[in-house]
């Protein structure tokens, strides 16, 4: 039976951290043992043996783990950097400082000495954005291997009493024999982690600590980029050095306030290159440090329940923090003349505070200003001048959350709302002046087993700006007002603002071998939260229900499966369906460890208000989808994931994709992984051109030009990882992409709500031939705890043509032969903890 609680002992002597155990005192703290196999037979006691002991002082918290081994020769010791997955022994301990029951830390280390650690959130999620400043090391020897861990109380968060009860667990993996052993662990069949971890006791007489900690930094970049003759901005070589800090200021026990000046905001993962011939913008995750940690307390909608299944739901993001500091484009350069500018907007400096107030509400609160960009032009005379690109902004993005009746319940508000000053009157009529979001949501479990959850979310937008803008805005691909054949919509060319609602409830069971999951949402036209999220489309209402089965006892074919299906329907604010259909699908996991999963679908006759981009509604035709994938064991030196999916309306309508993953680990501390994707389509009805015509009556004067588009796309992911120890890496990653596409068989709509074309000439010729190479280096040292050395190259190069057909050959030799881009950068930061 798993224990209730588990005691810590005080220390009466200084400890060295070196996964030794040999301080006397670990032989006479309290043991923990009765270790329980969630994997690869629940229930059943491990294998192996693993005591645990707890110990503490005035400053930190300690971890001392011996785990036997029968055969420590078979110990799987693959070296990793910091927080990077790999199948390797392991062992992690998790710990809920404030005794919410739904949230906490875990920290953890693998046989080769990796560090994993991160923060527990909603009861069951986790989030390894979060990087503590703490020590582990480990041994290994005959009987086993030896785990030891020093975690400041600096690193926790947790509210100042004599005597304490925070929560712990223990996790241990044992990798050749797939075997998840944990102290107190969640059935396959159930829900809730935070939620049953044993009590721990015994600290007593500590004080939180003043959290102060100050990371400066230096950086030096040098680009090397291809230049047009006589630019006088651009030699081809730059060199830019940077100076910056990051602050990080405990207030009081339970709150942390982060700060950034001048911030260093530079990617060491490149960007895909993509070829995007849809009306919706790319998303691209978020990969800059300061705004990756602890974002998971800017979750809105996803809270109580453990998984949210969406069918052509493109609900809003509210917080896609890419949006501060962004990418920007160049104003065209005048007649033999030439243009410089920054390629994104410039942080000045950024607050984010986090914690608890008043006993249980979790706050988080995101500040941060931009800076007003200029570009420079010079024409053929010589003579300058100044544009600006970019207006001085301010973002800000606040939440706040409590949990009642030890998270069976839980209500949460979150508020975005950004300004621009504007000292060009043009750019009023390109940017919104203003913008603010408004939302609440919670959830409530129904019952005392927490089986069955439902969960709300509901928000409000406007935005605000000049005429032109908010026009502008109505006729974007996110809302379509310009619709000719909409009966609910227009565009209101004398509005200075839009405002719009969107809502979504769900109702799931979540525990048992069924589960259940349904969902409806709503986001009304005039709903927009582009300024600092991140939002597709609008105007629809979608819904779903769904359900299926688990079985998690091995059986005589498999050791796992999960079968489900769903129903789902869109309809847009006229009640039009705009989508529809079935979906079936399934996953086993057979005795070797090997996976397979599957995918089916069908879509019937539906009505699309999209297709035209603005234009009238046509008709879709019934549609089959279909997609298998399959994985290998991941205990293996050489694993493989393969997939191959087609989406099918008829003989000349369809698109298809596969994709290969092998990962190969020559050796203990290196790993390379190749994954090639090859996708084509041939869809008939690809969107081409809108061109006024007066004789065009049956369409509303507008031709919608169409051509049957044959595409094919070749890309890879190329990485290789060779980790020397765990505080030095090297990291190299490629990408090379082609992509072609021809266009023929032009044709225009011939009247709305139809799936009629008639013939017509071609507007201009859009076959296209793209080729990039996208690559970096990264060699990181952290030479000591929490600071960090980091070298970078990264190189890019891309080259186009109108041909159409895909050539492999060629356009590799095209894609070797572009100019090329390359960045260095050094990048030193020393953390400092007064």
């Amino acid at each position: 039976m798993a224990p209730q609680q588990v005691r810590a002992v005080r220390l009466s002597q200084p400890v060295t951290i070196d996964g030794e155990l040999r301080e006397p005192f670990w032989q006479s703290a309290e043991r923990v043992t009765g270790f329980v196999q969630r994997d690869p037979t629940e229930g059943a006691v491990a294998t192996e043996s693993t005591v645990v002991y707890i110990a503490y002082d005035d400053a930190a918290l300690y971890i001392g783990a011996r785990l036997y081994d029968a055969h420590p020769d078979s110990i799987v010791a693959r070296l990793a950097r910091r927080d990077q997955g790999t199948n390797s022994d392991r062992f992690q301990v998790f710990i809920d400082p404030y005794h919410d029951k739904r949230s906490g830390f875990y920290f953890g280390i693998s046989a080769a000495g990796t560090l994993y650690d991160g923060t527990l959130f909603n009861d069951e999620w986790d989030d390894d954005s979060w990087d503590g400043v703490w020590e582990g090391k480990v041994t290994r020897d005959a009987t086993g291997w030896t785990a030891e861990l020093r975690i400041p109380y600096s690193q926790l968060r947790f509210v100042r009493h004599t005597q304490y009860v925070w929560g712990i667990n223990f996790r241990r993996d044992i990798a050749r024999k797939n075997e998840f052993d944990y102290l107190v662990y969640t059935p396959k069949n159930g829900s809730g982690f935070v939620s049953r971890f044993p009590d721990l006791v015994g600290i007593e007489r500590i004080d939180p600590p003043r959290r102060i900690e100050v990371m400066p930094y230096m950086t030096s970049r040098a680009a090397f980029t291809p230049h047009a003759a006589g630019d006088p901005f651009n030699d081809g070589s730059k060199l830019s050095p940077g100076f910056g800090a990051d602050a990080r200021l405990g207030l009081g026990s339970n709150l942390t306030l982060n700060a950034t000046v001048n911030p260093d905001f530079g990617q060491v993962e490149v960007d895909p290159a993509v070829v995007n011939l849809s009306d919706v913008e790319t998303f691209f995750n978020e990969k800059r440090p300061f705004f990756v940690e602890g974002s998971s307390i800017f979750n809105f909608g996803f809270g109580g329940q453990r998984n949210f299944w969406g069918f052509n739901w493109s609900g809003p993001n509210f917080f896609y923090s890419r949006r501060i500091g962004r990418s920007l484009s160049l104003p065209s350069a005048p007649d033999n003349g030439f243009v410089d500018g920054s390629s994104g907007a410039h942080i000045l400096g950024a607050l984010k505070l986090t914690g608890k107030v008043a006993g249980s509400w979790n706050v988080g609160g995101l500040t941060a200003v931009t800076g007003r960009e200029q570009a420079t032009l010079v024409d053929s005379t010589g003579r300058r001048w100044n544009q600006e690109m970019e207006p001085l902004a301010v973002y800000g993005v606040y939440r706040a959350q409590k949990e009642f009746n030890k998270g069976r319940e839980g209500l949460g508000f979150l508020t975005t709302i950004d300004g621009r000053s504007f000292d060009d009157v043009s750019l009023r009529d390109a940017r919104n002046s203003s913008s603010t979001m408004v939302g609440t949501d919670g959830w409530i479990f129904l019952d005392s087993s927490k089986t069955w959850v439902t969960t709300a979310w509901v928000a409000g937008s406007r935005i605000a700006g000049s005429r032109a803008r908010i026009t502008e805005g109505q006729r974007s691909s996110t809302h379509y007002f310009q619709q000719p054949d909409a009966r609910h919509v227009s565009v209101d060319t004398m509005a200075t603002s839009l405002d719009g609602a969107a809502a979504r409830f769900t109702l799931a069971k979540q525990r048992g071998n069924t589960f259940v999951n349904s969902a409806l949402g709503i986001i009304s036209p005039g709903f927009d939260v582009n300024d600092l999220g991140f939002l597709s489309r609008t105007g629809y209402v979608n819904m779903h229900l769904g359900g299926g089965q688990t079985w998690t006892k091995p059986g005589k074919l498999f050791r796992y499966a999960e079968v489900g299906g769903a129903v789902f329907r869109n309809y847009d604010w006229d009640g039009n369906i705009i989508w529809s259909g079935l979906f079936q699908f399934g996953y086993v996991q057979f005795h070797n460890y090997d996976g397979l999963n599957w995918n089916l679908a069908y879509n019937p006759w539906t009505v699309s208000n999209r297709r035209t981009r603005g234009g009238p509604l046509t008709l879709t035709p019934p549609g089959y989808q279909f997609g298998l994938d399959a994985n290998s064991d991941s205990r293996k030196r050489v694993t493989l994931g393969a997939g191959a999916g087609t989406y099918y309306r008829s003989g000349a309508d369809y698109d298809w994709y596969s994709y290969l993953n092998v990962q190969y680990l020559p050796a203990p501390n290196v790993s390379v992984s190749v994954g090639p994707n090859l996708s084509g389509a041939n869809y008939p009805l690809q969107y081409v051109d809108a061109i006024a015509d007066s004789t065009a009556t049956a369409t509303y004067g507008t031709r919608y030009v169409f051509a049957r588009l044959r595409q094919t796309e070749l890309s890879a992911g190329v990485r290789l990882n060779w980790t020397y120890s765990p505080a030095l890496s090297l990291q190299l990653y490629a990408q090379p992409l082609i992509s072609a596409g021809k266009y023929d068989r032009f044709k225009s709509l011939a009247r709305p709500r139809s799936y009629a074309f008639d013939s017509t000439a071609a507007p201009s010729n859009p076959d296209f031939n793209f080729k990039s190479l996208r690559g970096n280096a990264v060699l990181r040292w952290e030479y000591r705890p929490g600071s960090t050395l980091f070298f970078v190259w990264t190189q890019s190069r891309s080259a186009s043509d109108d041909n159409g057909d895909f050539r492999f050959g060629s356009s590799m030799r095209s894609m070797l032969r572009a100019p090329a881009e390359n960045i260095f950068m050094v990048k030193a930061t020393y953390w400092w903890n007064p």
